[in-house]
């Protein structure tokens, strides 16, 4: 998609900012939920039961509650310090990435909740980025170290976000479908704000109430690929293959419905519109982009001068999940990571960045571990740090970019957001 309007004169670092506000505004809760609740049940002896995961959940119970007519009870899980007050529906706070014994004592409870109701209740289900950690309930045999095991080993191994799922998948009793078997023969209204390339509903937090179509076999073959050696009674699991999760045209999805509230193209969307209002051309590059995050900010550097030596006004955005294969000692994310790499692309340049700036946020407003969001790169990013006798290449190798940013007074502290449409990044190109 394209757009462009007449330019005005704009600072471009408040410019950058502005445009991740309208990114996660997008994805507001309180804003993107409402519109898809399904009517309040006609009075039938049924009951409304809520259940969630993910960095969002807290704030979509909220969202709920202020739009419900009904009476209403439940249990939702988010991340440790993305919790809001909520009256008729309790929120738990749990271990991310890594699952922690919070998660899996909240994840056995709502599956209990579940499992108890009948055919005239309706269960509500809020689902957000986040949910594979915070759902974090042992499948049989298995205990919470196994799962703590594997899913640090796939977090540093550089696998895409689908495939960390399918190994979550196989080693749960609650995701892959398996909240859903549980409810039925309830409704089931399933509502998901996507952090995931493509928006598969299957990805989004491991599934827990859509049908999986992967294997127990495919699992294993994603440890081998990562050369991740589980430990033993995971391994011994996998290998059993004893309870696929439930397919496609599994009786038990008969009464369920998905509908996706948010996403990370409808926040690129809006986005775009106040980069058109002063003068950009829109190019977007994909809300779905995936690799390596250092590799990417280098093609997309690369990308960013090929416009500038061009003339051309541009403001490029994306979205998507990178991955970061941890090699060194250091601290940072992936969107740090995807500038570090963009910023030496810019400077390899003979040209060099005169008229290039960029943005990387998590729409989560936490870039993986650490306190920040992501990071600003302006046109003098690489002078101001050769000027603190910082090199740049040398951390980015170790992992080490949160140093680099940190240093130059670049990074983006916003605190939690409450939503999570993905990464989001974008770059204007202002020829000189």
């Amino acid at each position: 998609m394209r757009m462009g309007a007449a330019r005005v004169s704009i600072d471009r670092r408040n410019l950058l900012g502005r445009l991740f506000q309208a990114a996660v505004a997008a994805a507001d809760p309180a804003v993107c939920l409402p519109p898809h609740l399904p009517e309040v049940p006609e009075l039938s002896g049924g009951r409304t039961l809520v259940l969630g995961a993910g960095k969002a959940a807290a704030s979509m119970a909220r969202a709920v509650e202020e739009s419900w007519n009904g009476g209403i009870r439940g249990l939702v899980v988010t991340r440790y310090g993305h919790a809001v007050p909520t009256q008729q529906i309790e929120v738990v706070q749990a271990g991310h990435p890594v699952p922690d014994a919070a998660g899996e004592a909240a994840a056995g409870r709502i599956l209990s909740l579940a499992s108890a109701l009948g055919p005239d209740d309706l269960l509500l289900v809020l689902i957000s980025g986040g949910g594979s950690s915070l759902l974090s309930l042992p499948g049989p045999g298995l205990s919470l170290a196994d799962k703590q095991a594997v899913n640090e080993a796939l977090l540093r191994s550089g696998a895409p976000i689908d495939q960390m799922n399918v190994v979550r998948k196989h080693l749960s009793a609650i995701k892959g479908g398996r909240l859903a078997a549980a409810a039925a023969p309830a409704r089931v209204v399933s509502l998901l704000i996507s952090d995931v390339p493509g928006d598969d509903p299957a990805i989004i937090a491991s599934g827990p109430t859509v049908a999986d179509p992967s294997t127990f076999a495919q699992a294993r073959e994603i440890l081998a690929r990562y050369d991740i050696t589980p430990p033993e009674s995971v391994a011994k699991h996998l290998a059993a293959a004893e309870v696929e999760t439930p397919k496609p045209g599994d009786s038990c999805f008969a009464r369920c419905e998905t509908v996706l509230v948010a996403t990370p193209a409808q926040s690129l969307g809006a986005a775009g519109e106040v980069a058109a209002a002063v003068g950009y051309e829109v190019e977007l590059l994909g809300d779905d982009l995936e690799g390596e995050a250092r590799e990417l900010g280098a093609q997309h550097g690369e990308l960013a001068l090929k416009r500038l030596a061009a003339g051309q006004r541009v403001a490029l955005l994306s979205g998507g999940e990178t991955t970061v294969t941890v090699r060194g000692q250091g601290r940072g994310g992936r969107n740090l990571e995807y500038l570090a790499g963009l910023a030496l692309a810019l400077d390899r340049h003979p040209g060099g960045n005169g008229g290039i700036c960029a943005i990387a946020c998590d729409t989560d407003g936490i870039d993986g571990t650490e306190d920040n969001a992501g990071a600003i790169v302006m046109p003098d990013t690489l002078t101001r740090a050769a000027a603190a006798g910082l090199d740049p290449g040398t951390l980015l190798a170790n992992n080490d970019a949160h140093a680099l940013f940190s240093a130059l007074d670049d990074l983006v502290i916003c605190g939690p957001t409450l939503t999570n449409v993905n990464d989001f990044r974008a770059i204007l190109v202002d020829p000189m």
